[in-house]
């Protein structure tokens, strides 16, 4: 696109907005990376199934392989910051990384259990490492592009709201083909020809969503909208800076990770738990998905289309976190006194009416749900403000570190969920295979599954809110800096053209 066809999207005053298709283009990046993390939530199956191990190393190994990808994140970040080329600084790795996805998930899931069984753990370790600079080459671009797709504070939540809309259609679409049909057609999730077909499919649609979001972001994958307009060097030394004094950056780091922790822990597995062991018909996991979903959006345009545009980014962080703790609360009391044997749905064998269980689980899902999502996809451009906000501090344009600084920490601990999951499970004495829909019901199993389903997650919505006290970036401050940068770009233009 020229120069004169992008003009009339830079409305003077240092502010540059773009058209909203690009918005919603751009935002299919992420959804691209979590077509492989969906790929890769059911991992402890073929690990257990046909790698050999034990429920506890499985668990261990998605911790390991999620400390190896954040230990990656800062160097891929440097990389970015140091990146300007003719097709821009971050589509080069968008393509990149999604083509390291592609080839690397098909290695994982295709070769590994026809080797010698001494060499498959090791091997599955190996090409993982490979895997995840795939998956940090794609996803830094996700934060990293934000400062330069748009700064107007009233357009830069709206990635949010597509980006919230796109995972909730996509997480419920791949939990309703995988408890329904993939499951019925291969009668269990330990199936070699299922990972396959996962694999076809996700990778093929991560593979288009890459090829739109990437033309999304052509016009302003510009140096014109990088930062204050001009190159700047940056090196290690100056990292440590930004990670002393940026106390945005900080605080929004401790509140998402933490955060994330809680919604790691709701692996697959728990799923299977509470609805396949708890409920007793793992299929309606899928249609519940399909049900709280159109509440879930509800949440989302309020949360992050009102609130965020209209009272600042900040506000909606506090708000979507103590809606999310109170109904998580009062969900880890439903599950507990009430009874989930009576939830069914329409379209399902043996619904006769909506019961008192269903009703309350379907409203305080979509609520906690809801007020997740804006909790969890406000983060994405918040750190978008973190990045602006270093340059109007130190006058360094930094978004890569920006970007993988959050991702490593956010890995790091967010590791931990597998591992707690793993642990609780062979506490309760599932040591070598993974619950499976033809497990019996046990009390141990409702109360792993509740603690993992919702008690972890309320820690993280309580950092949420105390970090949220020391986060500087309000509605207020952003307009102020904002202006500021648009001030050192001017300086920036005049000193070139003297």
């Amino acid at each position: 696109m020229s120069n004169t066809a992008t003009s009339k999207y830079d409305v003077g005053n240092g502010i540059h907005r773009v058209p909203l298709w690009r918005i919603g283009g751009y935002a299919l990046n992420n959804t691209a990376t979590n077509m492989y993390m969906a790929l890769m939530m059911y991992v402890a199956y073929y690990l257990t199934g046909f790698v050999g191990m034990g429920v506890v190393l499985a668990g261990s190994f998605a911790m390991i392989m999620r400390i190896w990808d954040g230990v990656t994140d800062p160097f891929i970040g440097y990389l970015v910051d140091k990146t300007n080329t003719r097709f821009g600084k971050n589509r080069p790795f968008m393509i990149i990384g999604n083509v390291i996805l592609f080839g690397s998930s098909y290695v994982l899931f295709h070769v590994t259990h026809k080797l010698p069984e001494m060499a498959r753990i090791p091997f599955f370790f190996a090409i993982s490492a490979i895997y995840y600079i795939g998956y940090t080459f794609q996803c830094v671009v996700t934060k990293s592009a934000q400062t330069c797709v748009t700064n107007d504070p009233k357009q830069r939540p709206l990635f949010s709201i597509f980006d919230a809309i796109y995972n909730m259609v996509m997480i419920m679409a791949v939990q309703m083909w995988v408890a329904g049909p993939l499951a019925t057609k291969y009668g269990t999730l330990y199936s070699a020809e299922l990972f396959h077909e996962m694999w076809l499919v996700l990778g093929t649609i991560s593979a288009v969503f890459t090829i739109i979001a990437a033309i999304s972001i052509a016009p302003k994958d510009n140096i014109k909208y990088f930062g204050t307009g001009k190159a700047i060097k940056v090196g290690f030394k100056d990292y440590w800076d930004v990670l002393s004094h940026n106390r945005a950056i900080q605080m929004l780091v401790l509140s998402a990770s933490t955060d994330k922790l809680g919604t790691s822990a709701r692996t697959s597995t728990v799923t299977l738990i509470m609805y396949g062991i708890v409920v007793g018909n793992y299929a309606l996991s899928g249609g519940f998905s399909m049900y709280t979903t159109i509440g879930n959006l509800v949440f989302v345009f309020l949360g992050l289309g009102v609130i965020a545009t209209r009272l600042g980014q900040r506000k909606a962080m506090l708000i979507g976190s103590w809606g999310g703790l109170i109904c998580n609360v009062l969900l880890i009391c439903l599950w507990l006194f009430g009874d989930p044997k009576t939830m069914n749905l329409p379209g399902y064998e043996g619904f006769s009416g909506f019961s008192f269980f269903t009703i309350a689980l379907l409203l305080l899902t979509m609520a906690s749900t809801g007020f997740g999502s804006v909790s969890g996809n406000i983060v994405i451009p918040m750190t978008a403000d973190c990045a602006d906000y270093e340059t109007y501090r130190s006058g360094r344009y930094v978004p890569g570190l920006m970007g993988t600084l959050f991702s490593f920490v956010d890995k790091l601990i967010s590791s931990l969920a597998p591992m707690i999951a793993s642990f609780a499970l062979a506490a309760i004495g599932f040591k070598e295979k993974m619950p499976d829909v033809t497990t019996p019901y046990s009390d141990s199993l409702l109360y792993v599954g509740v603690f993992l389903s919702y008690g972890v997650i309320i820690v993280g919505q309580l950092v949420n809110v105390i970090a949220m006290k020391f986060y500087p970036l309000t509605k207020e401050k952003m307009e102020e800096i904002q202006d500021r940068i648009a001030e050192i770009k001017a300086q920036a233009k005049a000193q070139a053209e003297a």
